[in-house]
């Protein structure tokens, strides 16, 4: 299958810490490392290790830390044919902090990403592809929103289905001024404090009953510890969560592998029920690593977690 994935490329400083520092305070972290990151990188490479042709829209700048950002997408086969170099802006930076109970704090540096110009995005290249999926993270402000949304519109004129990962700091950032953009995608992805601001409501019943309403047709929302629910205006199942031998060291990318095991199980043909199982299990493993692009997985992992 080929897909086409919008979304930022970035480095990743990640700082795993006993607390998180209060203001003026300085403390020394645990465990400190550099890895190549963002949704649309992650997203990216993990489908390239399931198998697929992966076509991956982003920009990075001119900066020493373009290539490391992209050294996970050259080294599994994703075409950098729709990758942008912005001759002024930096790649993009984030900082996560993180403690053992899973406390985050963030500090994220759009960088070249939100000037992926749209008059560089090929027809042909979408029309092509057996599906898109998009980040919201794309779709905040600027160039990248008016790519992702000519993206969005092109896929749907070829009929081609489409993704959307919602985040954290997209749906902080737009709040329920995203939805008209997101509803007209076939799935939509997303965890369960995303879904309650995206929809302004403070149940998960009510707000996927008013996405309903909107014309959503399938919703797959990420509720931690429990594992996921999947939900189509039919029905409404909860997907358990996957143990895995390994312990969990670092969530970073975890979401990101969830949507790409999730995609690459619906185009395999996989109920959305099995679809979801490999996404926990997905998730869950990436977590294994330190770093979003660090744990390679493969089909027969995700094989391996499925009822017989």
């Amino acid at each position: 299958m080929k897909f086409y994935v919008i979304g930022d490329v970035t480095v990743d400083h990640l700082y795993h810490l006993k607390h998180l520092p209060a203001p003026g305070e300085e403390v020394a972290p645990i465990r400190a490392t550099m890895q190549p990151g963002g949704a649309g990188g992650t997203i990216s490479v993990t489908l390239a290790r399931l198998g697929h042709t992966v076509l991956l829209g982003a920009r990075v700048g001119q900066d020493p830390f373009a290539d490391y950002a992209l050294s996970k997408v050259r080294e599994s086969g994703v075409s950098e044919s729709a990758v942008q170099r912005d001759p002024e802006l930096l790649t993009s930076t984030i900082t996560v902090m993180q403690t053992p109970d899973g406390k985050r704090a963030m500090i994220s540096y759009g960088g070249a990403n939100r000037e992926l110009d749209a008059a560089k995005l090929k027809k042909k290249d979408i029309d092509s592809s057996d599906a898109l999926i998009v980040s919201a993270y794309s779709l905040i402000s600027g160039p990248q929103r008016e790519y992702a949304v000519k993206a969005l519109g092109l896929a749907k004129k070829a009929g081609v289905p489409t993704f959307m990962d919602l985040g954290t700091g997209a749906v902080n950032a737009v709040g329920t001024g995203l939805l008209d953009t997101v509803i007209g995608c076939e799935y939509l992805l997303l965890n369960q404090h995303e879904l309650l601001a995206l929809t302004g409501t403070s149940s998960i019943s009510t707000a996927l009953a008013a996405l309903g309403r909107r014309g959503v047709q399938t919703v797959v929302v990420k509720v931690g510890a429990m594992g996921s629910i999947v939900w189509t205006p039919e029905e409404t199942e909860l997907i358990d969560p996957v143990k895995v031998g390994d312990a969990v060291v670092d969530t970073t990318g975890a979401g990101d592998a969830f949507v790409a095991a999730f995609a690459h199980s619906v185009l395999s043909g996989q109920t959305l029920a099995s679809s979801a199982l490999a996404a926990n299990a997905a998730g869950v493993f990436s977590a294994t690593s330190v770093g979003a692009q660090t744990r390679t997985i493969t089909p027969e992992d995700l094989q391996a977690l499925m009822p017989n």
